[in-house]
């Protein structure tokens, strides 16, 4: 129920701020004046507004929509040696990457994990399940914490929304060309657009959109290998390393983090032709690669 209220919520915070931000440049349709054609600047001006409204509203409401997703609580005064090590831990890796202090958090899973999120590298939050405190030794928590830090330091979850804004424009785009071609040219629609253009252009774009984010994902995928190099420098090779053989040790259980946090963790399972949908490369890739460092 809460996951549909947060899905609810933010679709609504999108459709506000594009509505009022359109209403603020005097957006009145992407259909010309005759009613006829197409005026492909206003579409493309609709499409980047929506496109980049809903990317960048997730972003900006990604702390809250992760701590009330996973049910994470930020450690505010540390009440054990495991808060306590964690707080410090993170208080030392991110002097080290030249970031601002993150909000630290736990989030109730059996599952070993980890994610980091926010908008800003120095206003970010980093999260770790308690089953992965419970079971990972300190030098491979450390390891997956660097990792998280890396994340931030890179400005990853910026540049992930950036990257889904500009992919979401071209979906809607091209979707709504299509629709309107089809509209006119197959079922002879003369002025506005009937119901062939709707039924279309949604058809279009989730076609195009399952296209399109074999982009998202390949980028994610190469963000993960910075990562673990990043989390490499900062906590050592072998340390990284050991956390990676630690997931891969546990592979077969599945991640509980919500769908929309999937990408942010720091483990994930594909094979096959899912491999092109997967947030993360397998991790026998990503402990090759650090073993060439």
């Amino acid at each position: 129920m809460l996951r549909i209220f947060l899905f609810l919520l933010t679709n609504l915070a999108i459709v506000a701020v594009a509505s009022i931000t359109l209403s603020l440049l005097g957006f009145q349709g992407y259909l010309a004046t005759n009613g006829v054609d197409l005026n492909l600047s206003s579409l493309l001006l609709f499409c980047f507004i929506f496109g980049m409204a809903g990317s960048v509203v997730s972003l900006l409401l990604s702390k809250t929509m992760a701590k009330m997703g996973t049910g994470t609580k930020i450690i505010g005064q540390p009440n054990n040696a495991d808060e306590q090590w964690l707080i410090q831990t993170v208080r030392e890796l991110s002097q080290q990457a030249g970031i601002g202090m993150p909000q630290v958090g736990i989030f109730p899973s059996q599952t070993s994990n980890a994610f980091a999120t926010g908008w800003n590298r120095n206003n970010a939050l980093v999260a770790v399940s308690t089953g992965l405190l419970s079971r990972f030794s300190r030098d491979e928590a450390r390891a997956v914490m660097a990792h998280e830090i890396g994340h931030v330091s890179n400005g990853d979850m910026i540049t992930l929304a950036l990257v889904q804004g500009v992919v979401n424009t071209f979906v809607m785009f091209f979707s709504r060309v299509i629709g309107h071609t089809i509209d006119r040219a197959v079922f002879k629609t003369k002025y506005g657009h009937g119901p062939a253009f709707y039924i279309t252009t949604i058809v279009a774009e989730l076609i195009l959109g399952a296209l399109a984010s074999m982009i998202v994902f390949w980028f994610s995928r190469q963000r993960e290998f910075r990562a673990d190099s990043y989390g490499a420098k900062l906590a050592g090779v072998q340390s990284m390393i050991g956390a990676l053989e630690h997931l891969r040790a546990e592979q077969g259980i599945p991640s509980e983090l919500p769908d929309t946090m999937i990408a942010f963790g720091i483990r994930t399972s594909g094979k096959g032709m899912t491999r092109l949908f997967m947030t993360h490369p397998p991790l026998e890739e990503r402990i090759a690669a650090l073993r060439t460092l």
